[in-house]
């Protein structure tokens, strides 16, 4: 579904407030991608109590979660040793895969596994994984995503989420870029709003 930008503009103007059709998206909140990690994202760590508050809410009312990972092969693609441009990063079964300690996740939250082609580099949330059918399952028709990285897998899961005709909320305070270049996650964010998705802080949701 693509919006016009009168339509985006208007689907900016406020977010839907949660509802048995809304799901609450946690894109790579990882151990390798929160300091110490392998691949950190800068103060990636200062999410996950956000991400928490948004569990406790969506748990408390019996509203979907969803969770993605990273899901490498040991020979990604994307790593140095293959020639790619990343240090090697949620390998399978490692401690970096696995979810930071501190996030909350209720018994029965869905799981879906990104990125384990090892031939193909994947950031979207959507691409090559069974997100768009499990969402589906789930009767959602709204998304309110937290994660890690702006700029990175949390943008083309937005894209990809607004391209299939979900409604989308990124909340702003629950996630983190890594800005390569100055102004990387701003962009990032500007990109999802033009595309249709609402950046709204939780204090605004609430």
């Amino acid at each position: 579904m693509k919006l016009t930008k009168s339509q985006s503009e208007r689907k900016n103007h406020a977010a839907p407030p949660p509802d048995r059709k809304t799901v609450l998206l946690l894109v790579h909140l990882q151990n390798d991608f929160c300091p110490g990690g392998a691949s950190p994202v800068p103060e990636g760590d200062h999410v996950i109590p956000v991400a928490n508050e948004w569990i406790r809410f969506f748990a408390g009312q019996g509203y979907g979660i969803v969770a993605t990972r990273d899901w490498h092969p040991a020979d990604h693609c994307s790593f140095q040793e293959q020639g790619g441009p990343c240090p090697p990063h949620c390998v399978q079964g490692s401690l970096g895969s696995q979810f930071h300690p501190d996030l909350k996740m209720p018994p029965g939250t869905l799981i879906v596994s990104g990125a384990t082609n090892p031939k193909k580099e994947a950031y979207s949330g959507f691409d090559g994984t069974t997100l768009d059918e499990r969402l589906e399952d789930l009767g959602a028709q709204t998304l309110y995503v937290i994660g890690l990285a702006t700029d990175y897998c949390v943008k083309q899961t937005v894209l990809d989420a607004c391209r299939l005709g979900f409604r989308v909320v990124v909340i702003r305070d629950g996630v983190r870029g890594i800005n390569v270049e100055p102004g990387d996650a701003d962009r990032a964010l500007e990109s999802m709003q033009e595309a249709g998705a609402i950046v709204a802080h939780s204090a605004d949701l609430g």
